[in-house]
């Protein structure tokens, strides 16, 4: 495993400050459930970016640790979320980022970046990008990673993770995750790992690690439960 091992001089700066931008008033659940993947991630912090009132209520009072933050000013931040649940932001800064939902569109507008980006579409959100699922999905990935100089996380049915040189296929995961929000608790989690990037963690690898653990999260939920939803994913992440 790629994560950062934790170090009994660690404090929640060290271990890294992770902004998760999720959430609207169609999709409020997805805020719960983004900043919950995100506290799996071993980040020593995080902090939940809105403006929007009820949506902060429900993250705060279901996540007492998260900070409510308005935006970025002045903000420590070592990685960055946004795009669970249609959430969006007008400027988005040099860092190690996760693009999920619509937010993967903004990868087209981004340039010159010293900082990784991630991007997690499954197959129907390949429009935002101008493809669609026509082919090997290891190619199409690799295509997609290679056009925009980005980690591409192609959920779905083995899982394909690709920098455009090295590839991964998750072969751990199985049909408990084909169920809403899974992939929002995935893009927390990977935003949250992204924070040890500044400490010399390998992007690729700590995807990679996000992923498998998500997937591993899912195996053990699907042992408890006939039908498995997001919440019980998100549950079981604290046991694997």
């Amino acid at each position: 495993m790629s994560r950062r091992k934790l170090s009994p001089a660690d404090n929640k700066y060290i271990r890294g400050v992770v902004a998760v931008c999720a959430g609207s008033k169609k999709f409020p659940g997805a805020a719960i459930l983004a900043v919950g993947g995100a506290r799996r991630g071993n980040a020593g912090y995080v902090k939940y970016l809105s403006s929007n009132v009820a949506l902060i209520s429900e993250v705060v009072s279901r996540f007492p640790d998260v900070v409510p933050i308005p935006n970025l000013k002045d903000e420590r931040v070592d990685s960055l979320l946004v795009g669970p649940g249609a959430s969006t932001l007008a400027a988005i800064p040099d860092l190690p980022l996760v693009l999920d939902g619509e937010a993967i569109a903004k990868v087209k507008t981004l340039k010159n970046r010293k900082s990784v980006t991630v991007i997690t579409p499954h197959e129907g959100e390949l429009k935002y990008l101008g493809f669609r699922l026509d082919g090997s999905r290891e190619e199409i990935a690799k295509t997609i990673a290679a056009k925009f100089g980005v980690i591409v996380v192609l959920k779905g049915n083995r899982t394909v993770v690709t920098d455009s040189n090295r590839i991964y296929v998750d072969r751990i995961g199985g049909p408990e995750l084909a169920t809403a929000g899974t992939g929002d608790v995935l893009a927390g989690l990977i935003a949250s790992f992204l924070t040890t990037v500044k400490s010399g963690g390998d992007a690729f690898d700590l995807v990679c690690d996000a992923v498998s653990l998500h997937s591993k999260a899912g195996r053990q939920a699907a042992k408890k439960f006939t039908s498995v939803t997001a919440l019980e994913v998100l549950e079981e992440l604290r046991n694997v």
